[in-house]
């Protein structure tokens, strides 16, 4: 078979398996939270947009699903990312009525941002608004650090 009759079939065979890839997509829902960190602990304003812009996207269901976001195979990448990130910490289900839960993400949300685990690279690459400046890495750290000192000393 000569190269041009291959690529005569191989760029319409491509464009068929992606137009089939389309077919399945996985859900992206933001179903109903119990209890909001935001609305629990009312973090200062510039806390709470450092928050919402680095962290809420794939750690609460208030995800904003960007259009890329309904295209496989990239949809079952980004989809994944969230439900994963949901998984470990989910800022729409905030553990109100367990003091050492609450204490342990607020610790781990700390050591992650302080040592640039979180937000991800891959995500702030395309997300700008998403990287954290040192300035911004140092007030959220902090804040959290003296939100869960003050849980622990608060525990009876």
């Amino acid at each position: 078979m000569d190269m041009k009759k291959f690529i005569k079939i191989l760029i319409p065979s491509l464009l068929v398996i992606f137009c089939l890839l389309q077919l399945t997509n996985p859900s992206r829902t933001n179903p109903s939270g119990k209890a909001d960190f935001l609305d629990v602990l009312h973090p200062p304003p510039d806390v709470a947009t450092a928050l919402t812009q680095a962290c809420y996207d794939c750690h609460s269901y208030q995800t904003r699903w960007p259009w890329y976001s309904h295209v496989a195979p990239v949809s079952w990448l980004i989809a994944s990312d969230v439900f994963d990130g949901r998984s470990h910490l989910n800022f729409s289900d905030w553990p109100t009525n367990d003091l050492k839960h609450m204490v342990r993400h607020m610790e781990e949300m700390s050591d992650q941002i302080s040592s640039h685990t979180m937000p991800p690279s891959q995500y702030t690459l395309i997300h700008a608004q998403a990287r954290l400046t040192d300035a911004q890495r140092k007030t959220l750290t902090d804040w959290l650090d003296s939100q869960s000192d003050a849980l622990v000393k608060s525990s009876p």
